[in-house]
């Protein structure tokens, strides 16, 4: 790797795991800077998983009292995850890298509004619950909604953890906690599936991805102090505009 690539990637790389640390999106800062020295799209998208998923298992070990206490629930859900990321692994993997690259700026862009609308989103899924009393048809929309995130996760994820919070919130309305600790299962298991996959098929870039994975795990490690003195919603505006910007290049460059 050139220099200046090796400074980017650490760069982005503190920057992917303190934005994930506080509100996700790390893909945005770390995925287009791989693009950008001429790694494949569908390459880029297999090494930034893998340098950001140590940070998603900090996450997830953060919450293990949660987790512990609830094994057995979270068992449907870690199994959706699975399923979901080895069905997301596996279409990524069949369209190729000509198949993934016009997908990019609306996968981004779908991200992007994600982050944009965040905070709205999980009430919204609540408000939808209490409005309708709940239910079988609520449950199972919930099963579904989880089972098409768990395939986005695997797919491409950045947002996912937003959106699987969306669908908890048809299951658990009210508990954030409960609903975040099988989140963070599901969101991990997705990704770690989907990533032994573009293993197998030689798609990860192990210098990259390495070299982001030890930086992430900086930031995500120091995203607490950052989340002190910055609001969430500041670190959520950086990661908007982020991947507006990247949508429009994206869209452009075609």
């Amino acid at each position: 790797m050139p220099l200046t690539e090796i400074v980017l990637l650490a760069i982005t790389g503190l920057a992917a795991g303190v934005a994930n640390a506080v509100a996700g999106g790390g893909t945005f800062f770390v995925f287009p800077v791989m693009v950008a020295f001429g790694m494949p799209t569908l390459d880029a998208n297999a090494s930034s998983a893998i340098g950001l998923i140590p940070g998603s298992l900090a996450t997830a070990a953060a919450y293990w009292r949660e987790t512990r206490d609830r094994l057995r629930e979270i068992l449907p859900y870690a199994l959706l995850g699975i399923a979901g990321g080895l069905v997301g692994g596996w279409l990524l993997v069949a369209i190729g890298d000509h198949g993934f690259r016009p997908l990019v700026p609306w996968l981004i862009g779908f991200a992007t509004v994600t982050f944009a609308f965040s905070n709205h989103i999980r009430p919204l899924a609540e408000r939808l619950v209490m409005g309708s009393g709940g239910g079988g048809t609520i449950t199972v929309a919930g099963y579904l909604f989880g089972a098409l995130v768990a395939i986005y996760g695997g797919f491409f994820g950045a947002g996912q953890g937003i959106m699987w919070l969306a669908a908890l919130a048809l299951l658990y309305t009210g508990d954030f906690h409960r609903a975040n600790a099988i989140k963070n299962i599901a969101c991990v298991l997705a990704q770690m599936v989907a990533v032994v996959l573009l293993i197998a098929n030689g798609l990860v870039h192990w210098p990259q991805a390495l070299l982001t994975a030890v930086f992430s795990i900086i930031g995500g490690y120091y995203g607490v102090a950052v989340a002190r003195r910055f609001p969430d919603a500041v670190i959520r505006a950086v990661v908007v505009i982020v991947g507006a910007a990247l949508t429009v290049v994206f869209f452009i460059k075609g």
